[in-house]
């Protein structure tokens, strides 16, 4: 069996597509853009880059953006005056806190601060309430995007055993939520779960999401199953690359002429060779990530202008 992708960057292009139409809807009516805040406290590179990608998306889509950097030994108090700050604001409609947060700051304490209403990252203790009891509110991006993939795909999950592995809350506990909302039957593993291959191989859909490079082999994939990759782990080593991608030609130029390649919670291999469906890593979750922040921003300034 060969899997077929599922292609989270043409699927995120097609959102983004949708959210600028809805914002040049909002301006043909002589109402603003979409405003959307971004708050970047210290000098940790991955979330420069995060703050960075998503700062330009908004530009390509016709959003307003704004990005408010604080040193790395901002209080808590300093970044909670930035929020209320943003809450105030009538030309915002979404605030992002870009997380992690230095060690010293109430991580907690930020989230809560966020008015629920610009909660477009759906961390805020309101939103994930919402979500629970389904209804409505902001959802968080990762697990949103990863059900529009499923939908534009194809994927029915009505009556289709789900296992999602890992039980952050920003992805593994939400992802849960939603696949039982589409009437799928839902399991969540983690590091205690007794026999994890044999619980992820009763998967129809198998969502990896626990941060562990290639952890997920052959041996926990039932055949035919849609697989989504959400992890995202650098290789260096030369050997790893060629046990993870099977020698894979592209790949191991990569490691070696720029030091490094990317690879999935799951073995790409066992996604090749199992899985009907599969997301690659990159180009799989990632994209679709930033798409639905751009549409959670939208939503939320559709609503704020009635």
């Amino acid at each position: 069996m060969s899997g077929q992708i599922m292609d989270g960057k043409a699927i995120g292009a097609a959102i983004r597509a949708e959210v600028a139409e809805g914002a040049a809807a909002l301006k043909a009516k002589g109402l603003r853009a979409p405003g959307l805040a971004a708050v970047l406290v210290g000098e940790n590179p991955a979330s420069k880059v995060y703050v960075s990608s998503k700062v330009k998306a908004c530009a390509e889509a016709g959003l307003f953006s704004e990005k408010v950097e604080l040193p790395a030994t901002a209080t808590t108090e300093e970044v909670l005056k930035v929020v209320r700050h943003l809450n105030e604001r009538q030309d915002i409609d979404g605030i992002l806190v870009q997380l992690p947060l230095p060690k010293q700051v109430d991580e907690g304490a930020v989230l809560r601060a966020i008015d629920p209403s610009k909660d477009v990252d759906g961390f805020h203790p309101v939103s994930v309430g919402n979500l629970v009891l389904d209804q409505g509110g902001f959802e968080p991006c990762t697990p949103a995007g990863i059900m529009e993939l499923l939908k534009r795909c194809g994927v029915d999950l009505k009556g289709k055993r789900a296992v999602v592995v890992g039980r952050s809350h920003i992805v593994g506990k939400p992802m849960a939520l939603m696949l039982l909302r589409e009437h799928a039957t839902v399991t969540i593993c983690h590091s205690r779960t007794q026999d994890l291959p044999g619980v992820c191989r009763e998967a129809d859909v198998l969502v990896a999401a626990m941060g562990k490079p290639a952890f997920i082999t052959h041996d926990f994939i039932k055949p035919g199953a849609v697989v989504v990759d959400v992890g995202i782990n650098r290789v260096t080593d030369l050997a790893e690359a060629e046990r993870f991608f099977g020698g894979d030609p592209e790949r191991m130029k990569q490691v070696r002429e720029k030091g490094s390649t990317l690879v999935g919670d799951v073995l790409p291999t066992a996604m090749w060779e199992k899985a009907s469906l599969y997301t690659p890593v990159p180009g799989g979750v990632g994209p679709l990530t930033i798409a639905m922040l751009l549409s959670n921003t939208l939503k939320s300034a559709q609503l704020r202008m009635g």
